[in-house]
Parts: C-alpha cells; sequence; structure tokens
C-alpha cells in the first residue's frame, strides 16, 4: 500500500488511513491478546467489516501507524468525539503488530498526534481511558503528560472487575512540556 508521511518523526510517520489495509487489521482485531487490550474480545470481525470501519475512520482525524524505514504498517491512531466549541477531544490508539509493543512506537505515535491536536486542530483538552491493568499503556501516557483524572469500574473479565482509567492532557500542559524539551536540547548543543 502507498502510505504519505503526514507527520513524521524519529522512527515512524502518520500517514491518511488505508481501507486496503482492511485484511491486516481482521488479522490483527481477531488475534486474542489484541482484540483483549482492545476490549474487543467477544465480537467476530470480518475483512467486510474491518474494511467498514476504516472507511469511517479515513474520513476523520484517523492516521494509519507507518515504521518508517520499512514502510510497514503497525497500527492506527486518532481523535474522536472532536467538541470544536470546547475544544476537546478523546485519543484512541491501536498498535496490531504485536512485534512493536514495548518498544516506544506507540509514544512517538500518539506525541505526533498530540501535535495534530494541540498546534494544528487548536484543542484545548485531549483525554483517554485505558484499561487498569494495561501498565505498559499507562507508563506511556504519563510519560506524555497525561493525568489521572477518574477511574470507575468498567470491564469485566471473567470474574474479575477491571478499572478504565481517565487521563487527559491540557493544551497549556503540552506546550509548557514542549517548551522544556526544546531548552533542554539547546542547552546540551552548547
Amino acid at each position: 500500500m502507498p502510505y504519505f508521511r503526514k507527520f513524521a518523526g524519529a522512527r515512524l510517520f502518520l500517514s491518511p488511513i488505508d481501507v486496503n489495509d482492511a485484511e491486516q487489521y481482521a488479522a490483527w482485531i481477531n488475534d486474542s491478546e489484541v482484540a483483549r487490550q482492545l476490549n474487543a474480545l467477544p465480537n467476530n470481525y470480518t475483512v467486510d467489516k474491518e474494511r467498514e470501519a476504516l472507511q469511517r475512520l479515513a474520513g476523520g482525524h484517523h492516521f494509519a501507524i507507518v515504521e518508517a524505514r520499512q514502510e510497514k504498517l503497525l497500527g492506527n491512531c486518532g481523535l474522536d468525539s472532536i467538541d470544536w466549541i470546547h475544544g476537546t477531544a478523546e485519543l484512541g490508539i491501536f498498535i496490531g503488530d504485536k512485534e512493536y509493543w514495548g518498544k516506544g512506537y506507540g509514544t512517538e505515535a500518539i506525541g505526533l498526534l498530540l501535535h495534530y491536536g494541540f498546534a494544528v486542530l487548536n484543542l484545548h483538552n485531549i483525554m483517554l481511558q485505558v484499561n487498569s491493568d494495561n501498565q505498559r499503556a499507562q507508563r506511556c501516557y504519563e510519560n506524555l503528560g497525561f493525568q489521572v483524572v477518574g477511574r470507575r469500574q468498567y470491564l469485566r473479565r471473567g470474574e474479575t472487575r477491571l478499572d478504565s482509567i481517565i487521563m487527559d492532557l491540557l493544551a497549556p500542559e503540552y506546550f509548557a512540556a514542549q517548551r522544556r524539551k526544546t531548552e533542554e536540547l539547546e542547552r546540551d548543543a552548547d
């Protein structure tokens, strides 16, 4: 599939979503370990169903996550439920290729998406929800500056109840962190 470097980072870039990737997404979402992280385990997903989902996502503020060197599709990320009056949105990310889990690709993709949301779309607040048993994702979000604003029992896995943790990041917090990073880089260059 041809991918386009809409927003580029060090190891990956965000590209418009291509509905022709539906077969790859169907393979990922039907993997029980991937589906469990997305709370999608009880559902079956066909290629046609994934094509319809990708068609919806392609029309919004969603991007394919592509590893830059090999131009390999890793998953997608995007902003949903955008409220233009209040400047809010909900972030979602999906790394389907398990080889890339825990290696910082999600963090890099979210960093690019945050730039898009705050600097391009001029949003004020980006929030997300994460399962309480997904420690890796929680650390990623905290490292990017997200703060916990709430948690509540939401999921059931067998006899166990899990919390959904709600986190958010405000534009002033994001831009202050970006300024600090720039200042650190300038100091290190001197």
